[in-house]
């Protein structure tokens, strides 16, 4: 430790604020958080345990939908601004040769930051990360380099958490470097942002000089890969057409071809007008070809023709670190009007996952030109990712926007390494990434990006590239958030000017004291005439990009009509086209529907409170939405039908029971089982009930495919993101005769047929019961009950904290309102 080199001296004052004077003034109301991975690594302490934060967000729990403005205070920390606020006395640490810059960590570990200079600020945070998550950022340094260069079948941050090891090539090392110029292509600000890398390149070498001098230093490069690394994982959406588009094959063999295009644009939920959107407004983006018109642009490659080329010839390890999406970010927000509070208010975070170390961490910096206190992470060098200013708090989701496309290159020259582009046959580049655990990492690649696999068009071979719109530019996010680090942010305005600087695709959401708003991000393609986004695009250069949506035109309101913006991932605004991966954004069922109802039945005399909203979201934790948006319309369904048993009817009964007690997977005594029978219903029932729904239509081996694109149910311990339960919902709605404002062009269950849809529901239920009483060990449905212990969460990849299960933002979580402003606003 002698090492080290750091002064640490406990503060004889047991101040709740710095000890010298803050330059900012904290305009919050209420101002908590909390990050579930905690502050510090392993081999670190703090006057709380390390899994102390872990502890409190797990606690919060059980309460349900019965959140107390004294349980707010409780199970979330202080995120007061340039304060210790609750969580004094502090620990003074200093950096050797650097005066002026102290940092005081509060009883959790929390570094507040005081600098004397913008630069000393910068220097703080590399210090901090560095510190606080070097094992992370030895392991994700190198690992990250893949994202930047798009690997086809490697996941960035599957290499992380599976701890596996990348060595990039010179190739991989001089493609990244690019990154610098795109960074100085944006003028002014751009090089300020590469100073500003610089600076926290310093800080985080200083650390390792003194702590661990034989780690190499680390570089730009560094940098410029874990902000893709973030983008890969939650920054970007598409790129799946190739898999798509054989499905469509699927479905015109069995349909004929304008049924079976049909039936793909039923399913891929592109656009819907009864979608529960998050802002007031049109805004439209992507066009869908209509059944029976010709897509020129596209190719239609033949069923289950498409084979994949993963860099790693290794298809085990290919597969064991492929992409993973993440998809269970929420946000809720009252407006002004509403609030019962007559300020605005926020309960809202992004879900990371939960690894110990943790993605994120905290800083609360004070210094010339950056005042802010929230969580960053290793790709920011010295700015905030997700916290709030003086008098403003921003929070993001995934929007998942349509950033990648895949073409369908023709092959010539009678050679696999060989297309046609643009009348002339050209030769592949072979790109030689480096190694994976000693397996070398090659792809090839053609002018629109890398060659993700082969597949056939009528029999003859083609190849599959992907091109993503944000390639070479991922650092490009930071200059968003440089902007909401160093008081440029200010109203709503200000705000969208800044989001829309970033080529990753998110919801960026604002709330300051008069206001909520939000801006969706990402460098949408204009594509050309012709082309149907969700399908593969002909390569042979005539259907090219022919620009990217204007900042105007992008999804972006404030103060909606309704009083509240609540995201949990689903398209923001009608009009506006999911991605050719997203099926699930455009539903008429949505997982924003339980915290919508939540809020709906929680609010009093009209508006709400803030451990309202925070109860709106805490019941949504750990609700399963088929309980609350399938159950009621399935009993309508077969309401005044005669079940055909006893068993099916108690097992329906203990379905309607569970919607109308909450619809809840909480296990409150502790017996490792879920508390309502309900839930052991719905899961050992759900797949026959899926399968009845679809299968009438689509035949058994065309709905085990669409599984592979769109699960029937990301069942907990997942988000509960995708499920069939939005086709239950369009479907057996109109079946029932209601209006439904976009209705599907074909009809699924029981094929149109009420009375043989409803035979096939409790057929469903009937069989399912018999497997479940076998399983369960009687056939009384009150008895049984799911395995809550199979849904915890755990920390990866070191151990941390075992949690009941819970659907809410890990990377932070805050609750935060203001009720003043800056006299410049």
């Amino acid at each position: 430790m002698s090492k080290r080199l750091i002064i640490l001296v406990v503060s004889a004052v047991a101040a709740l604020v710095l000890p010298a004077a803050a330059s900012a003034k904290d305009y919050a109301d209420t101002a908590l958080n909390i990050i579930p991975s905690g502050q510090l690594q392993p081999g670190q302490s703090a006057p709380k345990p390390n899994d102390a934060q872990a502890t409190l967000y797990d606690d919060l729990t059980p309460l349900f939908d019965d959140v107390t403005d004294g349980d707010l205070t409780t199970y979330f920390k202080s995120e007061a601004l340039n304060s210790l606020g609750t969580d004094g006395p502090g620990t003074i640490e200093t950096i050797p040769d650097h005066d002026g810059i102290t940092i005081t960590r509060d009883v959790y570990g929390v570094p507040h930051v005081e600098a004397d200079t913008y630069d000393d600020g910068i220097f703080a945070a590399g210090w901090i990360a560095a510190e606080d998550r070097g094992l992370l950022l030895q392991q994700a340094r190198y690992n990250a380099r893949v994202a930047a260069i798009d690997a086809p079948g490697l996941s960035a941050i599957g290499l992380v958490t599976q701890l596996k090891s990348f060595v990039p090539s010179q190739q991989t090392e001089d493609v990244v470097a690019q990154q610098t110029d795109a960074l100085k292509a944006q003028g002014k600000e751009g090089k300020k942002v590469l100073a500003d890398i610089d600076t926290y390149i310093d800080g985080i070498n200083w650390w390792y000089e003194l702590n661990s001098p034989s780690t190499a230093p680390f570089t730009r490069n560094d940098i410029y890969s874990l902000n893709a690394l973030k983008d890969q994982f939650l920054g970007e959406g598409g790129g799946d057409e190739a898999r798509r588009t054989q499905f469509l094959s699927g479905l015109k063999e069995r349909l004929g071809a304008k049924k079976g295009k049909r039936a793909f644009d039923d399913l891929r939920q592109f656009k819907n007008r009864d979608v529960p959107t998050t802002i007031d407004g049109s805004f439209q983006y992507g066009k869908r070809l209509v059944p029976g018109k010709k897509a020129p642009g596209n190719v239609v490659i033949d069923h289950d023709s498409y084979e994949t080329t993963p860099a790693v010839a290794n298809r085990e390890l290919a597969r064991a670190v492929a992409p993973q999406p993440v998809q269970a970010s929420n946000t809720l927000m009252i407006t002004a009007d509403k609030s019962a509070t007559g300020n605005p208010l926020m309960v809202g975070g992004p879900q990371i996952g939960y690894f110990y170390p943790g993605l994120t961490y905290e800083i609360d910096m004070d210094a010339p030109g950056l005042t802010w206190r929230g969580a960053t992470s290793a790709p920011f060098p010295g700015y905030l990712l997700i916290g709030r200013g003086e008098d403003f708090a921003t929070t993001l989701t995934s929007a998942s926007g349509d950033v990648i496309d895949q073409y369908a290159e023709t092959l010539c020259g009678g050679s696999d390494t060989k297309y046609r582009y643009k009348g002339k046959c050209r030769n592949m580049k072979t790109f030689d990434a480096g190694t994976l655990s000693g397996d070398p990492v090659v792809f090839q690649t053609t002018v629109h990006g890398p060659v993700t696999g082969y597949a056939t068009v009528d029999g003859k071979k083609v190849a599959i590239a992907s091109k993503r719109s944000s390639y070479g530019e991922d650092v490009l996010d930071l200059l968003f958030n440089r902007r909401i680090s160093n008081g440029q942010v200010h109203d709503p305005q200000s705000f969208f000017n800044a989001a829309s600087k970033t080529p990753q695709t998110f919801n960026s959401f604002y709330i300051d004291d008069e206001h909520v708003a939000e801006y969706t991000a990402g460098k949408l393609p204009i594509r050309a005439k012709g082309v149907d986004p969700g399908l593969l695009t002909k390569g042979t250069g005539k259907y090219e990009w022919t620009g990217y949506l204007r900042k105007r035109d992008h999804p972006h309101g404030t103060d909606p009509k309704d009083g509240t913006m609540t995201n949990w991932n689903q398209v923001v605004a009608r009009g506006f086209g999911s991605a050719d991966d997203e099926w699930g954004r455009a539903g008429s069922a949505e997982r924003v529907d339980m915290l919508d109802k939540n809020l709906a039945r929680l609010k009093q005399n009209g508006k709400w409170t803030m451990a309202q909203v925070a109860s709106a979201m805490n019941a949504g934790a750990t609700q399963d939405i088929r309980a609350i948006d399938t159950v009621p319309l399935l009993a309508k369904l077969l309401e005044g039908t005669d079940a055909p048993s006893p068993m099916a009817a108690a097992m329906l009964q203990q379905l309607v029971d569970w919607n109308q007690q909450g619809g809840s997977r909480l296990d409150t005594d502790g017996d490792g089982l879920i508390d309502a029978p309900g839930a052991a219903v719905m899961d050992g029932s759900w797949t026959n009930i899926a399968n009845a729904l679809m299968t009438p239509r689509l035949g058994t081996d065309l709905a085990d495919e669409l599984n592979t694109l769109f699960s029937r149910f990301d069942r907990p311990p997942g988000g509960q993101y995708s499920g069939w339960y939005q086709y239950f919902d369009r479907d057996v709605d109109a079946l029932l005769g209601k209006k439904v404002p976009s209705p599907f062009h074909l009809t699924y269950c029981g094929k149109g047929k009420l009375g043989k849809c409803r035979a096939d529901m409790w057929s469903a239920l009937e069989q399912s019961g018999e497997q479940i009483a076998i399983d369960q060990g009687t056939d009384d449905p009150s008895q049984w009950h799911s395995d809550a212990t199979a849904e915890e969460i755990h920390f990866s990849p070191l151990p941390l904290k075992t949690m009941a299960y819970t659907n809410r933002p890990s990377g932070i979580q805050q609750v935060i309102s203001f009720d003043g402003h800056r006299k410049n606003k």
